[in-house]
């Protein structure tokens, strides 16, 4: 099934935040930044159900994260920052000394329950 598009804007949570002084390594943290928020008409269209696993591509790699719905405008998904949405990045700056973090467009697709390798959430899958 191929994926459909939409804009993907990346930030800090206040539970990531809180989550810091536990560590990154932590499996709270880890779900945090594991997890992409997305309107409920864009999961419903898109065949993903609340708790499933999506693949999200961009130009510049692939992660898997779990999906929740959320209070996100259609045609958009949230992803706290973290290792998943590093592997999305691109390497340019523009100057700044950090990727471009809002208004990516991506390819969301689900994952077939029962799937195993890459499929775990944060991962990427090999090339």
């Amino acid at each position: 099934m191929a994926g459909r598009r939409f804009i993907m804007n990346v930030g800090r949570t206040t539970k990531q935040g809180q989550q810091i002084n536990v560590g990154k390594d932590s499996p709270v943290y880890q779900a945090i930044v594991g997890t992409i928020t997305m309107h409920a008409d864009d999961m419903k269209d898109a065949g993903i159900p609340s708790g499933g696993t999506v693949r999200v591509r961009s130009e510049n790699g692939e992660a898997t994260f779990q999906c929740r719905e959320g209070k996100v405008p259609v045609g958009m998904i949230f992803v706290p920052y973290g290792p998943p949405t590093c592997r999305l990045m691109g390497q340019s700056t523009d100057g700044t000394g950090m990727p471009t973090s809002k208004g990516w467009e991506v390819e969301v697709e689900p994952v077939a329950s029962g799937a195993t390798g890459p499929s775990a959430p944060g991962t990427q899958a090999p090339s």
